[in-house]
């Protein structure tokens, strides 16, 4: 396998997906449409939406039309919480995945109202796939997902480690405080995608658990080695500000452990996600080489 143009293949069908689920920008509001594309479709690695594909591929699923609301959904959220974090009242960011960010084109109002329009239409968009559900099974799975979709990112999920990260800013953090902030900053959407897909699937509650252990694994992983390519990269290959922890006080792996320090937690990390991974292939016979080298690939990123 040609990991590098699967990754590409994969990646192209996934902004076709979004691009087919945003509205045209036409009408007296066109201006919310296009700051929602602007930001949506500024590119990135788009790692939830091919999380949720890949893991439903590794349970066997057959039905992937199914799958694509929420591709699209979990992006849209993803995104609206990009816009709102790089606003002047959070981390303050000019740029983000190689544009200028929502706020610098479109004004502090617009941005706001982007986000919140992203993270509304991404339940609208998701709620498409209970009319695409074929039999009972995949009915229950849909729902499953969406409660998921509804929980993760919220107050137990992202938007909590988001409160701890601002309330926090510029004080001293220990390891549980910074690891409860990755937890859930970070790793909850991940843990999100992931489990949809299982979810979606058809898997039962024993392999949702195994699933979103090894996703909170991988998400605090991610996130580490985004900390240190917060120190080590720039912004040509970066597509975001670099030495913004710094510059906003923050306490990170990096500044607790040093870069080798952080960078040997990650591996710890990415090596017990795969360990999940392989008990799940053992007991299910179930495999996903690709799924395997991309999770094995995002400690090992450059940007």
């Amino acid at each position: 396998m040609d990991f590098k143009q699967e990754l590409g293949k994969r990646t192209e069908a996934i902004e076709n997906i979004l691009a087919a689920s945003m509205p045209k920008e036409e009408g007296y509001q066109k201006t919310i449409f296009e700051a929602m594309n602007y930001s949506l479709m500024a590119g990135g690695k788009r790692l939830r939406p091919m999380l949720i594909q890949e893991t439903y591929r590794l349970f066997g699923g057959s039905h992937e039309a199914v799958v694509y609301p929420f591709m699209a959904a979990i992006e849209m959220i993803h995104t609206y919480s990009l816009i709102h974090d790089d606003l002047p009242a959070l981390d303050n960011d000019e740029y983000r995945r190689g544009r200028k960010t929502s706020h610098v084109v479109f004004g502090e109002a617009m941005a706001i109202l982007a986000g919140d329009a992203l993270l509304n239409y991404a339940f609208e968009t998701a709620a498409k796939a209970f009319d695409l559900a074929e039999n009972e099974e995949e009915l229950r799975g849909v729902v499953k997902a969406m409660q998921l979709l509804s929980s993760k990112p919220g107050i137990y999920g992202m938007i909590g480690g988001q409160v701890v990260d601002v309330e926090r800013e510029g004080q001293p953090l220990d390891k549980p405080v910074l690891d409860f902030i990755h937890e859930m900053k970070t790793s909850a959407l991940i843990e999100c995608a992931m489990m949809i897909g299982a979810a979606l699937a058809g898997a039962d509650g024993a392999a949702l658990k195994q699933v979103e252990r090894m996703a909170k694994n991988i998400g605090i992983s991610f996130q580490i080695q985004d900390d240190i390519l917060d120190v080590t990269s720039t912004l040509e290959v970066l597509g975001k500000q670099t030495h913004s922890d710094e510059k906003n006080h923050k306490t990170t792996y990096v500044t607790l452990f040093g870069i080798d320090g952080a960078m040997a937690e990650a591996q710890r990390l990415s090596d017990e996600a795969m360990g999940i991974l392989g008990e799940m292939s053992e007991a299910g016979s179930m495999e996903n080489p690709f799924l395997s080298e991309l999770i094995c690939r995002l400690v090992h990123r450059e940007k």
